[in-house]
């Protein structure tokens, strides 16, 4: 919590103090230029890409898959979104890392293996590279006597 914190201290910092070294080179002008530029690809980028996460994520639900990959995506989408229109330099790179097919990739990877070995999260039902392995059988049809783990509660209406 307390890196949270210093990070929301020194990210403005070095935001100005960055703006006002490319500033100093450049001009004010075209500084302001050069981050209003890059957050209008940046919303263009995230407009296309969330657009197709959205596509991917009907497709999947339409065929009983989870779209869990989709999901990660789009919380990505979102937070490099929010740090393309946010001025600066340093937040703009972050945004276009979140926005970026690739690095995304790397990213999500790191954060998903960050939080099962911290034991802040679990997952079940999971097996290879999509969801659908753990839920259909060798030839493709969905397994008979499946087991799915849940908790429910009744309400007395």
């Amino acid at each position: 919590m307390r890196s949270v914190l210093l990070l929301f201290i020194l990210t403005p910092i070095i935001e100005m103090w960055l703006l006002i070294k490319v500033g100093g080179y450049i001009g004010a002008w075209p500084t302001i230029g050069l981050v209003l530029l890059t957050a209008c690809i940046g919303l263009g980028l995230l407009r296309y890409q969330g657009k197709e996460a959205l596509l991917s994520a009907r497709a999947k639900l339409e065929s009983n898959e989870m779209p869990v990959r989709e999901m990660a995506d789009s919380l990505f989408f979102a937070v490099g979104g929010a740090l393309l229109l946010t001025p600066g330099f340093v937040t703009d790179a972050i945004g276009f890392a979140c926005l970026t097919p690739g690095i995304r990739t790397v990213i999500i990877r790191f954060f998903s293996q960050h939080f099962l070995q911290s034991g802040h999260m679990k997952m079940y039902g999971f097996g290879g590279d999509s969801h659908t392995q753990a839920r259909r059988s060798d030839n493709g049809q969905p397994r008979e006597n499946q087991v799915i783990d849940g908790d429910y509660e009744r309400h007395s209406d």
